[in-house]
């Protein structure tokens, strides 16, 4: 079975890359092998820990294609609830998280990356945003919690509500990314500053990030997330419509 997680160390601060190529497009193995690799990661004691992906495409979102070829609704919650189960191992994870943006990240790779604590995504025509609404897809209460939390209520109406992604140099005007770097530069900058947080007094820096961050990890919390809801609409026409849309743009 390939490795869909390469790991790599640097001191105490541990590099997680996403290897499921060409999109690292997020299906159930993914997901788990996440999940599993952040469990060690704070097992182990780590004191911080970068989310990479790349090159060119951080993650592409949930793989359209692997939904739509699940046979029934528990196999379809199964696999939504894994990306969501990930999503909020980073929003709740103990210790700081950055995320390495190397490209782009639309619809549940912009997800990933709003659960982490800062953003450096490579400068040049990268784009990041939640394109659901363009797929067919809603975009539940709890993600839109924790985008306006990012940038504001009604940049995020705006950007929600048309499925819109914008480019890197706009992501960092609007605060949807912290810092822009060159592509090959985006996991140092990651790990430069996660060096510069954990050179602060430990204790005071983690208990004051865990009340900055209650507020995101309660946007993730099933009540606001409504698994079920989303699942139940899944069959809709205009989902149904969207998705096989955009499967056929893949296809191409």
């Amino acid at each position: 079975m390939p490795q869909l997680i390469e790991i790599q160390d640097h001191g105490p601060i541990r590099e997680l890359k996403l290897a499921r190529p060409p999109a690292n497009a997020l299906d159930l193995a993914l997901c788990t092998a996440l999940h599993e690799a952040i469990d060690t990661a704070i097992a182990d004691g780590v004191h911080g820990v970068v989310l990479a992906g790349g090159p060119r495409l951080f993650s592409g979102g949930l793989d359209a294609p692997y939904l739509l070829s699940l046979p029934d609704t528990a196999s379809l919650r199964e696999a939504w609830g894994a990306f969501l189960s990930v999503a909020r191992a980073l929003a709740a994870a103990p210790v700081p998280v950055a995320a390495a943006i190397g490209g782009h990240a639309p619809a549940g790779g912009c997800v990933l990356a709003l659960c982490c604590d800062y953003r450096v995504m490579a400068s040049g025509p990268y784009r990041i945003g939640l394109n659901e609404t363009q797929v067919g897809l809603i975009a539940p209460d709890g993600i839109q919690r924790v985008m306006r939390r990012t940038i504001g209520a009604r940049q995020a109406e705006r950007l929600l509500v048309g499925g819109l992604t914008v480019e890197s140099g706009e992501a960092l005007r609007l605060g949807l990314v912290d810092e822009l770097a060159d592509i090959e530069d985006v996991p140092l900058r990651a790990r430069d500053w996660l060096a510069s947080l954990l050179a602060l007094p430990r204790a005071p820096m983690l208990e004051t990030r865990a009340i900055a961050r209650a507020d995101l990890i309660e946007a993730m919390s099933e009540q606001h997330i409504q698994l079920d809801r989303f699942v139940d609409s899944w069959t809709a026409p205009d989902t149904q419509a969207g998705l096989r849309a955009l499967v056929s743009r893949l296809g191409r």
